[in-house]
């Protein structure tokens, strides 16, 4: 989990913020243990001082669907992801992870801007793999893959130490539990940031370019191991990338960006195989023959 001073302040609702009445039928209570949530973005808007990111968004990733954001840099699609981290906050709109918003809370049969608390339980759900691997450089392997589920969710040392060593196996790297991450390869950084959010037991996995900051011959085998992982697993996936063949071979479905809206969307094989639209066109004939 990526250090907490990363996260900016969200509103509070009693910082003034006008609440957004309660939708028919929205449920406030917590998902029933091991249901694994969707996401949910509702007129969601986000703007960057007189820049408007996203407009009035909406889609949705159903629970277990494997999706893939993909367009040009600055269409949105990494604050997608940020503002499921809650690293940013909506300027309009709401998100919802299962049933409950991540981005409102209830309050008096209205939702308004969550505070805290909430957020805290929220993130529980949600894990995250950075383009920068953001492990901590003073903890080894094993620290880093712990902190969380002992400081976050509650588990005893033995617990999470168990938990962390079969993640490790998984992921081929038993042999560096004592390790610090600058005596591992960015391919090794990268597999222990994908264990260390899996040791978080999240619902929701979102991947932000995984394999950008790697070398070449590195990143086939990361891109392996999370192909494993997507299907192996009942994890809702929301992925950014910019490589198109990962993109095909892990999604069950992937939506075209461009200028904060849905350009297109579709199973692989039909947006890699038959774009509709012009623009998905001209973007898969740049990145492709780059």
């Amino acid at each position: 989990m990526p250090p907490t001073d990363t996260t900016p302040a969200v509103p509070a609702p009693e910082d003034g913020v006008p609440g957004v009445p309660l939708a028919k039928g929205a449920a406030a209570d917590p998902l029933p243990h091991g249901e694994t949530p969707g996401i949910r973005f509702e007129k969601v808007v986000k703007r960057f001082g007189g820049n408007v990111v996203l407009r009035e968004l909406d889609f949705t990733v159903a629970p277990g669907e494997r999706v893939t954001l993909i367009g040009p840099s600055g269409s949105g699609k990494t604050t997608i992801l940020r503002l499921l981290m809650t690293l940013e906050r909506v300027d309009g709109g709401i998100i919802r992870v299962g049933e409950r918003p991540l981005s409102h809370m209830e309050r008096g049969g209205r939702l308004v801007p969550a505070n805290e608390r909430h957020l805290h339980e929220m993130r529980k759900q949600i894990g995250m793999v950075f383009q920068q691997f953001n492990l901590f450089p003073n903890m080894n392997v094993l620290r880093n893959l712990t902190e969380g589920p002992v400081h976050v969710l509650g588990l005893s040392r033995d617990e999470a130490v168990e938990r962390a060593r079969g993640l490790l196996d998984m992921v081929g790297l038993a042999d560096k539990i004592e390790a610090h991450p600058s005596q591992l390869s960015g391919g090794q950084q990268q597999r222990v940031a994908i264990a260390r959010a899996l040791a978080m037991r999240p619902k929701v996995l979102l991947l932000d370019e995984v394999t950008s900051a790697l070398d070449p011959e590195l990143v086939v085998g990361v891109q392996d191991l999370l192909r494993d992982i997507a299907r192996q697993s009942d994890l809702t996936l929301l992925c950014v990338t910019h490589e198109m063949h990962f993109a095909r071979d892990i999604s069950d479905r992937v939506l075209m960006f461009d200028q904060g809206q849905i350009v297109e969307e579709g199973p692989p094989d039909q947006i890699f195989g038959e774009p509709r639209e012009q623009r998905t066109r001209d973007f898969l004939q740049a990145v492709l023959a780059s």
